[in-house]
C-alpha cells in the first residue's frame, strides 16, 4: 500500500503503470472510492468507545471537532491523529491541522482569484459550494486549473463531499478542527499588521467611521502595492476585484458573529459585502466599493457617493430587511480606492 495525496506526474505515473514496468497496474482510492472506505479513520463508535475508556464524557463538542470525514459512502469517519492526541492530552485543539503548514494550499487561496476567495469565505461561513472536481489531479497542474485548489483540499481531507451531480461536487469544510486551521491561516497572512487588521474590525463593529479610515489606510500603506490595486480603472475591473478579495479577507474573523455574503443578489442588483448578524442585535452592513475615476469624480469623496448612491438605487437592503433587521439598524459603507489610498464614507 502506497499513499498520498496527488501524483507527481503524468509521465511518472504512466511509466509505473507501463506494459514494461515492474509496478503496473495500480489502483487509485480516492475519498469518494467506496472500496476499503471501512479501512481509514476511526468511527463514531470506536471513538466514544475509547472516550468511554478514558472517561471523557465531552462527546457532541469531540463530535463537533473532529467529525466529518466521509470516504465513499461511509460517513462520521475521525481523523486517527486528532483522536489520539485528544485521548492523550483531553483538550480540544487543532492536531491533525498543525501537523502541515499547508504552504501550498494556502499560497493557491491567497493567489487565487477573488471567485475563489468568495468561495472560500462561503466555506468559512458554513456554506456548501460547487464545483468541478479531478479527483486524479497531477501535482505540477494545481497551478494550473481553476478549481485544482478544491481538488487539493479534497484529497487532503479538509473538505466532504455532501453530493455529487453529474460531475459537479457540492462541498464543504470537514469540521471545526479545519475551520479553525484556515481560520488562522487568514489571520497569518496578515503577519506583523495584525494591530491594523484587529483595529479596523473593531472599528467597524462599532461604527467608528474615522478609526476604519485610519486603520484601512495604515494597512494599505504597509500591505498594497500600486501594482496590486493599480492606479486607473480597468475595463475588466480587476483592481477593483482585488480591494473586493482584500476586504474579504478582512472579514473572516467576523465568522462566528455574522454570516459574510458577497456579489449576492439583493433588491434591483448585486452588492459586494453583506455582513447578516447572527445576533439581532447586532447591525447589518452593507459594503460598496469604487475605483476612483477621474473621469467621473473630482476627488474620493464623491468615489464614496456613488458607491452610496448604488446602495440605495438598487436597495440591497432588501435582503437584510427580508430577514427581519429594522431599517434603522442597517449601516452602509462606501468603500473608495487609488491605488493606496482609501476613503471609507456613509
Amino acid at each position: 500500500v502506497m499513499t498520498g495525496i496527488t501524483k507527481i506526474s503524468i509521465a511518472s505515473c504512466e511509466a509505473l503503470e507501463s506494459l514494461f514496468s515492474d509496478l503496473n497496474n495500480l489502483k487509485v482510492i480516492t475519498m469518494t472510492s467506496k472500496k476499503y472506505a471501512s479501512c481509514f479513520g476511526f468511527t463514531e463508535a470506536e471513538v466514544f468507545a475509547a472516550m468511554d475508556e478514558f472517561g471523557m464524557t465531552n462527546k457532541e463538542e469531540v463530535k463537533r471537532w473532529y467529525d466529518g470525514f466521509t470516504i465513499g459512502d461511509l460517513k462520521d469517519i475521525y481523523n486517527p491523529w486528532s483522536i489520539i492526541n485528544l485521548l492523550d492530552e483531553r483538550s480540544l485543539k487543532t492536531y491533525w491541522a498543525n501537523t502541515s503548514s499547508n504552504e501550498l494550499a494556502g499560497s493557491l487561496i491567497r493567489l487565487g482569484d477573488v471567485n475563489l476567495k468568495m468561495q472560500f469565505e462561503e466555506l468559512l461561513s458554513g456554506v456548501t459550494i460547487s464545483c468541478k472536481i479531478d479527483e486524479e489531479i497531477v501535482f505540477h497542474q494545481l497551478g494550473q486549473k481553476r478549481n485544482a485548489v478544491w481538488s487539493l483540499l479534497l484529497a487532503s481531507g479538509y473538505l466532504k463531499v455532501v453530493g455529487i451531480r453529474d460531475d459537479i461536487y457540492e462541498m464543504q469544510l470537514t469540521n471545526y478542527e479545519v475551520r479553525k486551521m484556515f481560520e488562522n491561516m487568514v489571520s497569518d497572512w496578515f503577519g506583523e499588521d495584525t494591530v491594523n487588521y484587529n483595529g479596523f474590525l473593531k472599528a467597524l463593529l462599532r461604527g467608528d467611521l474615522e478609526e476604519m479610515n485610519e486603520y484601512m489606510n495604515r494597512f494599505s500603506l504597509a500591505m498594497f502595492s500600486s501594482f496590486d490595486g493599480g492606479t486607473h480603472p480597468s475595463k475588466e475591473a480587476a483592481p477593483e476585484r482585488f480591494y473586493h478579495g482584500f476586504v474579504l479577507g478582512l472579514l473572516v474573523d467576523l465568522a462566528g458573529r455574522y454570516k459574510v455574503t458577497s456579489n449576492r443578489e439583493s433588491g434591483l442588483g448585486r452588492y459586494d459585502v453583506m455582513l447578516k448578524p447572527l445576533n439581532k442585535e447586532d447591525d447589518g452592513i452593507i459594503l460598496e466599493f469604487k475605483i476612483y475615476n477621474p473621469k467621473k469624480e473630482v476627488d474620493l469623496e464623491e468615489t464614496v457617493q456613488a458607491a452610496l448612491k448604488q446602495i440605495e438605487e438598487k436597495g440591497y437592503e432588501q435582503e437584510l430587511l427580508d430577514s427581519g433587521i429594522k431599517k434603522n439598524h442597517i449601516r452602509k459603507y462606501g468603500f473608495a480606492f487609488e491605488g493606496k489610498k482609501i476613503l471609507i464614507g456613509k
